[in-house]
Parts: C-alpha cells; structure tokens; sequence
C-alpha cells in the first residue's frame, strides 16, 4: 500500500480545486463516501438538485457530507455529519420525476467550518481534514495483520465474486479504505466513524477489529450450516434451508425480537385485556413454529393486524358549536333538519361524553347532497371521514371478514376502514345501503344488523379478528334513495331523515353559491370575468334540467362556462369579460328541454293530471280513460300498471258505478261500452295506490262526458265508499306539481299535517284543496255545465 505525507495533503488543499472561499453541499442518505472513490447516486430534493446544478455550471467541486438519518426528509445542519469528502462532478443524468443520477469522484476529506447558507441549498465554508500519516512499528504491524487476516476472510466469502473485493487487496491507500468501508461495514454510521479517523493507523486498526469479528461470524455461519447438513436426510432440501435458517435465527435471537417488539407496540396501543390475552396466545403458537411456515405468516399477519387498529386512539372533537353550524351552512344551502340533528348530538354530547354516536339515514334522490352534507358533518363535528359504498355488495364477508381458515382472509371492509382513519370516534358513511343484495354466500344486510345497533356495535366481532371491537363511538351515517329496498329491522336501526328535492329558488341559490363559483375554478375562469344573471340563472334551472336534486344542473353550467373558455383561449386574452344572456343560452346549450310556457292545459274529457313518487323526486302523470261503443262493459289496463295500481283501477270504476245516477250517467253505458284507461310512458313501471282519485275522475269525466280541469292536479288514495286516504311523499309531489305549473292541489284530509313541510313557493302559488271524500275532489276538479248545455241548449 502506498503511503502518503501530509505535503501532498496540503499541496492538494490549495490546487485549483480548493480556491472557491465556500462550497456547495449535498446531505446525503446513502452510504458514505470516501477520498478516492468513483460512485453515483438518485437525487430528488429540489435543495439537491439545485446545488448540483449551481456547482455544475460554475465548474466547482461539491462536498458530499453524510445524514445522522437517513430518515430526515429535510434535514437541518444539526441532521449532518461535519466531515465529508469534496467531489469533482464527472456526470449529470437527468431522470423522470424531476430526479437525477450524478456520477462523482472524491478528492479530499474536509471538515464543515461553517453553513454560509442553508437555502436555497446547502453552502458551506471548509477546512482541510487530511490523515496524520507518520510512519511507525504499529501501522506496519497492522497492515500485515490486515494482510493475514484477508486470506482468511477470502476463504470464508463466497457471496461477494472475486473481481468485487479487488479493492481490498489494492497497495492504494484510498481505495483500500473505501473498499473496506463498502464491504466490511454495514451501518452508516460505523463507516462515518471510519471517515472521521484522524490517521491512518487509526482507520486500518478500526478496519482490523471489524475483519476479525467479520470472518468470526462467517466461521459461526459455517458452523451452523454443517450442524444443520448433518442432522437432516441430504435430499430433504426444503427442510434442510428452513432448519438452516431456524437455527441463524437462534443464534442471533431474532425471534425472541421480534415477540418483544410486538408487546411492546401492545402495551403502547393500550389493549383491552381479552385483545391482549388473544395476542399472547398467537405469539406462543407463532414461537413453536418455523419462522418460514405458511402458518407463520398467517399468525404474523392477523397480529399486525390487530395492532394496526385503532383501539384507543381518538380525533379531537370540535366543541364549538357556532363554529359546527357556521361549517355546516358554508357547505351547504338548506338541509336544516340534518343541521339541526348534528349541532343537537355535538350539544348533547358536549355535556354528556359518553353518548353513544347516533346512526343516521339520510333518504332522498340522487344529487341533492346526501353524500357530501357527511364530509360537511365531519368537519363540523371535528372528526375524521372513512366512506364505504355499498353498491351492489352481495356477500356477507364484505362486512365480517373471512375466518382465517381461508386462503388470503381479510377483515371485512368495516374494520379496513377504521385502520384506514386510524381513529377509533370517526364518521363512517355507509353510501347507498339501500342498494345491497344477498345471494348463496350470505345477506349483507343482515350484518350489518350487529354494526348499526348502538347496543351491540361496542362488541362488534369480525370473523377475521375473532374478538370483540369497539363501534360504538363511531358516527355511522347512512344514505339511501329509497327505504323500499331496505330490511325492516336495519331500517328500525337507523333514525331516518328524508332530503327532499330542491324548488327553483333553492336551486338559483346552490348555483350561485357554490355551483358557478366551482365549475369556473374547475374550467380555469375568473369570476371576475363572468356574470350569469339570476333570470339566466332560473332559464337554464327551469328550460334545460327537471330534476329533484342539482347535479345535471351543474353539468349545464359547466357546459355554458366551457364554451366561454373556448371563446378565451381563441383569443388568447384572459381578461375577456362575459355577461351571459338568456339569449346566449340557445347557442350554448342548444334548444331549451323543456316547455317555458307555465299557462294552464286545456280542459279535457277523460284526462286528469296525477302525481307520483320516484327514486328521483316527483313527477306528473296523466291518466287517460275513453269510452268504446259496442262493447260489453269490459275494461282495459295499459301503460305498465303494476298489480296494486289495476286494483285502484277497479276500485275506482265500482265506486263511480255506484254513484252513476248521482252524477247522470246513463248506465247503460257499463254494459254496451268497453272501458279503456291508460297512461303514457308505457315503458316506465307504474305502481301504488296513490293515484285513486285521479283514475275515479278520469272515469268520472269519460262516462258523463264532463270535462275536467286543466289546471288541477291531485293525488290520493280511493276507498271503495269514497273516502280519501292519506299518500307519502307530498313535498316532492306538490313540487313536481309546481314545476308543471299547476294552479290547484288535490290531497288528502289527512295529509293536512304536512302542509307545513311544503316550500313556500308551491303554498304561494298553487291553492291546495283538502279531500275526505271522492264528492270534494269532483266538485273541485269537474268543470260543471252551464244551465244552457244542461237543458238542451246549442
């Protein structure tokens, strides 16, 4: 090995390399790098990339100084070792990502004097830190133990090849030291300590101690490894590599750390005594098992598992509950009853801590904010958010997990998602509960019985886990577009709180809230620049959507603002004012949808306006009814009318036979006319008894030959005595009447108690007529003759 004097060392500290009165500086988080050595690293801190860069184009060498941890993602000058090596840049790779590879080599070790600046890289004053080299009897002993004991370590190496280890028996000074760093030190901070040796002597005794204890534990390796081939059949390979590897464990305690780390993480995470004594158990069986066994790793699994869930961890809540309804209202407009029930459960459980977190539904059609109004509900209530859709869920393991006896168990979704949130008190939405189904692998909605009962969930137990978890201080909330579909005991479960559809002053107020301002962010528009009108506002409400909820809404007021955007880019001046008109909104949505025109129908025979209930809100339905000369008194049902609905047909028809005489009509017409009642939209399914009273007065007027009145419209239930009973779903109905522009509303007596739950635009502008019998819905919607055409008059 050649040796070198401390002149060369300062000959070199002031050649053109070393002028520079400071140096920029990378932190690096791989191995160390030593004087001499050739070596290339990934760089991805922009504070990295930039120094390079700078050090690059100025032509100036880099000092490379090591991190204390190879963790710190931004490390402070505290976080960095002071001795390092100064580097000559030979190449620059850019890579994908904004990364780059460098290639460089070591010239000389330097200590940190001072950091000149930490930003926007590392820039670092230098002094010279060379190796005291005085030549002795102690460094010329340790180079030829050094020498001896490389022989030995070279019999024992056969995982490195050869030409590798080339290094270590190099006469360079440098590159023996940096070979030995590479190949005989396997911590950073052993080979930092390395670096940092004031002399040679010092870095070849160091190198020494760790050669011996190196070639000490390829010997026990040996050892081990012979032990192991004797006692195993030489053609049980499989085994022989297990028990090989069994017995390196045993010799290094591996096994016995990783039980230890394990109960430890237990203890931190506070376990329940049952959950504590279930981790034991498995611990104990994992122990007596090969380390490598399937079963093992099964064991190995469901205890990270069972310490990846959030057991006592909890989100700080928020008790302010101004600061609860000011979230509430910024994110959404309305909704006062879901309001009301969340800043009501924050109250209560502001003053009684232990309340159980209540299990919502909210019910209502698609797009008037269910699933979002839950992300306002937990930022209000200061929680954190887990969201499992429950769309088309069939299996009852997506809930409870798989028993571990299977291939590949899991928990079930419930317990992925509360180790996904990580806290045990977050709000959990169950999105679209009303859409699961059941088949041979089991009913979902039947587990989620024991997850959504407030007296069970605090003993949920999944097939997987196999002991009891904590739910009950989850907020579970729910939502759904229909109960229909919903099992009675769930339903019994959860406290229901219908969202009903939106009217058209709702709608104008959502869009200039939060719709226009979004889509413009969304379609980079300033708001500034673009003005939409409240009366273009309501066109594009009224003329181009007729939905219960808002989302199609939206999707035409990102369409009128794409082609605004358009309109921008072709001239390529962002500043470009728009002030949307009504009569733009031809041009940039196309022909209007629906009828403007809100005058009332024509009075027609035969044809009455009803109303019905969807998924999707409320909507019209006309029922027409004619009468066929010749026939025999038979009737005819069209229009895809489900069971329940040819029953009011029916009920409807007997009713106005037995008050044929009261009303003039002849009765022969029941025996030589047929009876034909349809209604339009065949292809839609049409069930309910709701539309009693609409088909008695279509009947009415057919067989008398009075018309009824365009402008009514109405809905009930029909008795065979011709009292009106009670309908669901009156607020969506009553608006869908609205929307068709109705001046009057039939409805039953008894659904007078929901007049108050109706919006003021429909009570402002359609009078609503209550009904306890079929005579007050005839009187109000038949249109009487006039005394002329009652005594024969032309």
């Amino acid at each position: 090995m050649s040796e070198f004097n401390i002149d060369n060392i300062m000959e070199r500290a002031q050649s053109p390399l070393l002028k520079s009165p400071s140096y920029k500086m990378i932190a690096l988080r791989v191995p160390v790098v030593f004087p001499g050595q050739t070596s290339h690293f990934d760089l991805s801190r922009d504070k990295s990339l930039l120094a390079v860069e700078r050090a690059n184009a100025e032509k100036e060498p880099i000092f490379l100084a090591a991190q204390r941890s190879s963790a710190q993602s931004n490390p402070q000058p505290k976080d960095i070792y002071t001795v390092g090596v100064l580097a000559k840049i030979q190449q620059i790779i850019k890579l994908p990502n904004d990364t780059a590879r460098i290639l460089v080599t070591a010239t000389d070790r330097m200590r940190i004097e001072e950091y000149v600046s930490s930003a926007p890289y590392f820039e670092v004053l230098l002094t010279p830190f060379p190796l005291l080299e005085e030549e002795s009897t102690e460094l010329t002993a340790v180079r030829r133990a050094i020498k001896d004991q490389l022989v030995v370590y070279g019999k024992l190496e056969h995982k490195v090849p050869k030409e590798n280890l080339a290094g270590l028996h190099s006469d360079d000074a440098e590159k023996f030291v940096a070979a030995a760093a590479q190949y005989l030190f396997d911590k950073d901070d052993a080979r930092q300590a390395l670096l940092e040796k004031e002399s040679q002597y010092q870095q070849f005794e160091t190198i020494y101690a760790r050669l011996v204890n190196v070639c000490e534990i390829m010997a026990v390796e040996k050892k081990i490894a012979l032990k192991v081939r004797e006692s195993v059949d030489k053609n049980q390979k499989e085994y022989y590599l297990r028990e090989q590897i069994k017995a390196i464990h045993d010799e290094l305690g591996e096994g016995e750390e990783e039980r230890e780390t394990l109960l430890k993480r237990a203890e931190e995470k506070k376990l329940p005594a049952y959950a504590m004594e279930k981790l034991t158990k498995e611990l104990n069986r994992m122990d007596k098992m090969s380390q490598t066994s399937p079963e093992a790793g099964v064991i190995r699994t469901y205890l990270e598992w069972m310490l990846d869930l959030p057991w006592n961890e909890m989100s700080e809540e928020n008790p302010d509950l101004t600061r609860a309804q000011e979230i509430l209202d910024e994110d959404h407009y309305g909704l006062d009853k879901v309001k009301e029930r969340i800043v009501e459960y924050l109250a209560v459980h502001r003053l009684n801590g232990s309340l159980k977190a209540p299990i919502l539904c909210f019910v209502g059609p698609p797009g008037v904010g269910k699933t979002s109004v839950v992300t306002s509900i937990a930022r209000a209530a200061g929680r954190k958010l887990v969201q499992m859709s429950l769309g088309g869920v069939r299996d009852e393991a997506e809930i409870r997990g798989h028993r571990r006896t299977y291939v590949g168990a899991l928990p079930g979704r419930i317990l992925s998602g509360m180790k996904t949130v990580g806290v045990a008190n977050p709000v959990f939405l169950l999105d679209e509960i009303d859409k699961m189904s059941s088949d041979f692998r089991g009913d979902p909605a039947s587990a989620m019985l024991e997850v959504l009962d407030p007296n069970q969930n605090n003993q949920f137990k999944d097939h997987y886990l196999e002991i009891p978890y904590d739910l009950s201080k989850t907020m579970f909330v729910a939502t759904a577009n229909t109960l229909d579909s919903i099992p009675a005991p769930l339903l019994d479960r959860m406290e229901i709180i219908e969202l009903s559809g939106y009217t058209y002053d709702e709608k104008l107020q959502i869009a200039k809230r939060y719709l226009l301002p979004k889509q413009l962010a969304a379609n980079g528009m300033s708001a500034e620049n673009v003005a939409v009108g409240d009366d273009v506002m309501m066109d594009i409400i009224s003329l181009y959507t007729r939905e219960s909820g808002v989302r199609n809404l939206e999707r035409e007021i990102a369409a009128v603002i794409r082609k605004l955007a358009v309109k921008v880019v072709v001239a390529n001046d962002k500043t470009l004012a728009f002030d949307v008109q009504r009569s733009d909104l031809k041009d940039y949505l196309g022909v209007p949808r629906f009828k403007a025109d809100k005058k009332a129908a024509k009075d027609h025979t035969g044809r009455v306006t009803g109303l019905a209930w969807t998924r999707v809100g409320g909507v019209t339905l006309n029922i027409e009814a004619v009468l066929i000369e010749g026939g025999k008194g038979d009737i005819t049902l069209t229009g895809n009318m489900g069971d329940v609905m040819k029953e009011s047909a029916r009920t409807a028809l007997s009713l106005v036979r037995s008050r044929a005489d009261k009303y003039g009509i002849d009765r022969d017409k029941f025996s030589k006319y047929d009876i034909h009642i349809h209604i339009p939209e065949g292809a839609t399914p049409k069930d309910g008894p709701s539309a009693g009273i609409t088909l008695a007065t279509a009947l009415l007027s057919a067989l008398s030959g009075l018309k009824v009145r365009g402008n009514v419209a109405m809905t009930g239930e029909i008795t065979l005595l011709g009292d009106v009973l009670a309908i669901g779903g009156l607020k969506e109905k009553s608006l869908a009447a609205f929307r068709s522009g109705v001046k009057t509303l039939i409805i039953p007596a008894e659904n007078e108690k929901d007049i108050a739950d109706l919006p003021a635009e429909v009570t402002e502008h359609i009078r609503l007529v209550s009904a306890d019998t079929i005579d007050t819905v005839f009187d109000t919607a038949i249109v009487k003759k006039s005394k002329k055409t009652a005594q024969g008059g032309v």
